[in-house]
């Protein structure tokens, strides 16, 4: 890509210069947008741009070159969603009572899942605990590595191994079809 983000990027977006945010934010928004997306926040592109503002206004104490700054930036989407989600559950509710207990309408999250994923793999992914599927999604939804990832979720490098093996232990066991678990016993 000739727009890549690089370490000469980085010191001209500090300085403030379009050119160099502009690559910053084309290079970033597509991945943020789907992250918020898949972590099922409301307005997901309103989100990302306040993601963004967030992080150019943050870029003056970045560190870690270009590595520092997708950790950053997910840091600041991770915590969007988070705030989300808290809103969300402190906002009062005006619920009918039903005779069944199914949702009245599916979450955002549901239906990203249901266009991008099968609906097998999706009951996996949603299976997992909250801090095994957030890791399991910013290191290959987003693409962050095992530094950035464990950065944005505030964990040790050790820590999100751990929790990206066990995620994928347990995807890997849903996933089996029935003849496969038939075999193994």
């Amino acid at each position: 890509m000739a727009n890549a983000i690089n370490d000469e990027v980085i010191p001209r977006a500090q300085k403030g210069e379009p050119e160099a945010l502009r690559v910053i934010y084309e290079e970033l928004a597509g991945r943020v947008l789907g992250y918020l997306k898949v972590r099922g926040v409301d307005d997901p592109e309103s989100a990302c741009q306040e993601v963004f503002l967030a992080l150019f206004s943050r870029l003056q104490t970045l560190q870690g070159g270009v590595s520092g700054l997708r950790a950053l930036t997910y840091s600041i989407a991770h915590a969007r969603q988070v705030d989300f989600h808290r809103q969300r559950a402190a906002a009062p509710r005006h619920l009918e009572l039903l005779d069944s207990d199914a949702p009245m309408e599916p979450s955002a999250q549901d239906l990203v899942l249901s266009q991008h994923l099968s609906p097998t793999v999706a009951r996996a992914l949603a299976s997992l605990p909250d801090v095994q599927r957030e890791c399991l999604i910013l290191r290959t939804v987003v693409g962050l590595s095992i530094q950035e990832t464990a950065s944005a979720l505030g964990k040790s490098e050790g820590s999100v191994k751990q929790l990206q093996r066990r995620a994928l232990e347990s995807m890997k066991a849903a996933l089996k079809s029935p003849e496969e678990v038939s075999r193994d016993e």
